[in-house]
């Protein structure tokens, strides 16, 4: 199984926890609707080396999540930059 996507967790405090995975979805045009899905839940939930973490959406700060999937929903802004 070969792990090419990959999400960090940046919490309220401090902290972080990153995670890698391989592709989730098959069909790229059902990621806006999965994202959406995402976004109602109080918490988001990820089953990682034989356990599930549930991790509460309050307790987060921000998500980083890679690699970029070739179609977005309309409302993510594209080709930002950071700027420190």
């Amino acid at each position: 199984m070969e792990k090419d996507r990959g999400l960090a967790i940046f919490f309220n405090d401090g902290t972080k926890v990153r995670f890698s995975f391989p592709k989730q979805i098959t069909h790229d045009e059902l990621v806006s609707g999965r994202m959406d899905k995402l976004l109602e839940k109080k918490a988001l939930v990820v089953e990682a080396d034989g356990a599930l973490m549930v991790i509460p959406f309050a307790n987060i700060k921000y998500m980083q999540l890679y690699a970029v999937p070739p179609k977005l929903p309309d409302y993510v802004i594209k080709d930002a930059t950071v700027d420190a």
